[in-house]
């Protein structure tokens, strides 16, 4: 389930659309203004935002600014009531990948919002990468990037960091993992184990929103 937040001052049009999304199966988060939309993107990670330009607090474009600080990646629908071209020229500069104007369909907006998606899970199959919060992950390299810093795992450090991605905010089993990737889950393995969580932790420290999280007595989930 894709995770889309949308941040629209109007509160009806708000709702209309929030609820609209639901319906239509995406996992939605609400904001009302720039300032609550950037701290609802630093604790949530969606996969992709549609935010109205004009709102109180801090606008679209500032907002936007702030993100790709952060996250070069997340794909960005502007929604306006205005048409200059300096505004879209403006925001796709900011990093936006597509520009919407008010009134909309919402039939339009989901297929641009799917579009988007596609898009980015085509780039990250055909670079073989994976996005976790800042950092990306290239398992096959076995290389942990963040910004300008590059670390180069061991087979299984990438082999444990993709199993918990791909099980990502759910729990990733001890007695599996040790099976699969020790051979046994004897106490040393385990205790082996736990090394290499700490290990991973580490690496990840740069964005303090990812949390690798111990389930006692079933494992651990990777949170995002």
């Amino acid at each position: 389930m894709a995770k889309v937040l949308f941040i629209e001052d109007e509160p009806a049009l708000g709702m209309i659309v929030k609820d609209s999304l639901v319906y239509r199966g995406f996992d939605v988060l609400y904001a009302a203004n720039g300032i609550e939309g950037l701290e609802q993107f630093r604790q949530h990670q969606p996969d992709i935002v549609v935010a109205d330009i004009m709102m109180p607090d801090m606008d679209g474009f500032t907002m936007a600014e702030h993100i790709r600080r952060d996250d070069p990646h997340t794909p960005i629908i502007f929604l306006t009531a205005r048409s200059q071209t300096a505004d879209v020229v403006r925001g796709f500069e900011l990093g936006g990948n597509d520009y919407l104007k008010k009134p909309f369909s919402l039939d339009e907006l989901i297929a641009r919002i799917n579009a988007l998606l596609r898009v980015g899970a085509s780039r990250a199959v055909a670079n073989g990468t994976l996005k976790i919060g800042r950092y990306m992950f290239d398992p096959a390299k076995q290389k942990l990037s963040v910004d300008d810093r590059e670390v180069t795992l061991s087979h299984r450090e990438a082999e444990l960091l993709r199993r918990l991605y791909q099980q990502r905010n759910e729990v990733l089993g001890r007695s599996e993992v040790l099976n699969e990737l020790w051979g046994d889950d004897s106490f040393f393995n385990g205790r082996s184990l736990d090394v290499f969580i700490t290990k991973l932790r580490r690496y990840l420290r740069e964005d303090p929103k990812i949390q690798i999280i111990n389930i006692r007595g079933r494992g651990y989930k990777l949170v995002l």
